[in-house]
């Protein structure tokens, strides 16, 4: 199992640490470094500065949401990072949630969420290839564009930059079912939300063999203290957001994955409190249990007898969340 540090995407700003953190990551021996996106900071360009500044570690985005941009202009920014940096991309794509796309990137969010992902991926994966021009006359993504208000003078086209590489690894962000199944069929690899090390069999419904070399990369927030209760504060507000404020009460992908998990009354009381404003209380309202189901947080001898559950499962790739370089030197210890 190898050893990722997941990044995220800023909050007010970024991190005077950050650079110091990834450089520590890459002595340490972790194999990749991930950034995200919401509604704030972007993923590519934080890991661009970050491959300007290391020689050797992955560079991974978990996730660049598909909304932000078309398929093609996607694989335009995971060609050309993939270039400058010798060949150290990982491509993590997500569709997020109708609150998102809708609301921030002012586009419907698809009736078919399956198709449409289907189709982004099978546009950047030819464009990657660049075997021909790129084609597809689908339902979300046409190449050429075809619509009724188009003028009809599209013309197919691959990319004037060669790739360095075709085979860039795609991971896509799935929670449901459906789109687990769809992941496995069609990308590289799957970066899960929530991961369970002992009941993920069952919460996620995977079959007993994956694909040769498809990688598993869930994300785990790691906190090295004493006090397990006090540690675990920070996991819970992330997930009292995710669950209270990444989504609509009607439909929320992290809430209904939690509601699978065993927690569906909590997560919407956790739904109910943050739509009061009652962001504390929806914080406090997460579970210990949950939380500390997910995450890898307390003294040495705890994380290290629990990390080895994690070990034990179907995980290839682990992607620590953890601002604290001790943190990150003991697991990397307690894996090599």
């Amino acid at each position: 199992m190898r050893l990722g540090l997941a990044l995220g995407y800023w909050g007010r700003g970024p991190s005077p640490d950050l650079l110091d953190l990834v450089r520590e990551a890459e002595r340490l021996g972790y194999d990749s470094v991930w950034t995200a996106e919401a509604w704030g900071s972007d993923a590519f360009t934080a890991l661009t500065w970050i491959a300007a500044h290391t020689s050797r570690i992955g560079l991974g985005t978990a996730v660049a949401q598909m909304a932000a941009r078309a398929p093609t202009t996607t694989a335009m920014h995971a060609l050309t990072l993939d270039h400058l940096s010798g060949g150290r991309v990982l491509l993590g794509l997500g569709l997020s949630g109708p609150q998102v796309v809708e609301g921030w990137y002012g586009r419907p969010f698809p009736r078919s969420p399956l198709t449409a992902t289907r189709e982004y991926v099978d546009v950047v994966r030819q464009v990657l290839r660049r075997e021909a021009p790129v084609r597809l006359d689908g339902r979300h993504h046409s190449h050429p564009y075809n619509g009724p208000d188009g003028t009809g003078l599209g013309k197919a086209l691959k990319p004037i930059t060669h790739p360095l590489r075709a085979d860039v690894p795609v991971l896509l962000g799935a929670e449901g079912p459906k789109n687990i199944a769809q992941t496995l069929a069609i990308a590289d690899g799957w970066l899960p939300l929530y991961w369970t090390p002992d009941r993920w069999a069952e919460v996620y419904a995977l079959p007993a063999t994956l694909p040769e070399g498809f990688l598993v990369a869930p994300m785990v927030r790691a906190r090295l203290c004493e006090d397990v209760k006090e540690g675990l504060l920070p996991v819970k507000a992330m997930l009292g957001f995710y669950i209270g404020g990444m989504g609509h009460a009607a439909r929320n992908f992290h809430a209904d994955l939690m509601g699978r998990m065993g927690y569906e009354k909590e997560a919407r009381r956790i739904q109910e409190l943050f739509a009061a404003g009652r962001r504390e209380e929806a914080v406090l309202a997460v579970p210990d249990a949950f939380a500390d189901e997910i995450s890898l947080v307390g003294p040495r001898r705890r994380i290290a007898g629990r990390l080895e559950r994690w070990r034990r499962g179907p995980v290839t790739d682990l992607l620590v969340t953890s601002p604290d370089p001790a943190t990150l030197r003991l697991l990397a210890e307690l894996n090599s």
